[in-house]
């Protein structure tokens, strides 16, 4: 039998940029996803940028998990090789389960443009709380790549066979 593609449903969705060395004003990553949360229909719920310090970036990412309001997160920096990138760290001790497929596949699709340099990607996603954390490197088109090919459509509950939607919302456990 069958499933029937359930209709699309708004969700709540906040934005983190990981960077040391730009602003708000500054960050182009942070605004094309906050641009194309509002595109495909969804709410942005926050919108923050932090330096890379595990400690902090775990801090907002609990409150976030922990807030009924917000459905997802996407994060964007600091999954690069460099000792001073923080975010696997910070937000994998979080998950309740990863979403283990995630950084293979992201990896898969940037080989094309950026060849062997992909496995320095150390891109995550996971669940925690009924919430999806998604983790993306810095780049504009590393977010639109990622935003593109795996979470817009897994953020959409018209997305056949399977999508994350009816995984997220602390209101329904």
């Amino acid at each position: 039998m069958a499933r029937c593609a359930a209709p699309f449903r708004p969700l709540s969705i906040a934005v983190l940029t990981v960077t040391d060395s730009r602003t708000l004003e500054q960050d182009s990553s942070g605004d094309y996803l906050a641009d194309v949360v509002h595109a495909a229909g969804h709410r942005l719920a926050e919108r923050a940028l932090l330096p890379n310090d595990r400690y902090r970036l775990r801090a907002l990412v609990s409150a976030w998990i922990a807030d009924p309001a917000i459905e997802a997160v996407v994060i964007n920096g600091g999954t690069g090789f460099y000792d001073h990138n923080q975010t696997p760290e910070a937000i994998a001790v979080l998950f309740d389960r990863p979403v283990e497929g995630f950084g293979e596949l992201f990896r898969h699709l940037s080989f094309a443009e950026l060849g062997s340099a992909s496995v320095q990607s150390r891109a995550i996603a996971g669940m925690a709380n009924r919430t999806a954390i998604f983790c993306l490197p810095g780049s504009t088109g590393a977010c639109r790549l990622g935003w593109e090919q795996l979470i817009a459509p897994q953020l959409d509950a018209s997305t056949r066979p399977c999508n994350f939607v009816s995984h997220l919302g602390k209101e329904s456990q």
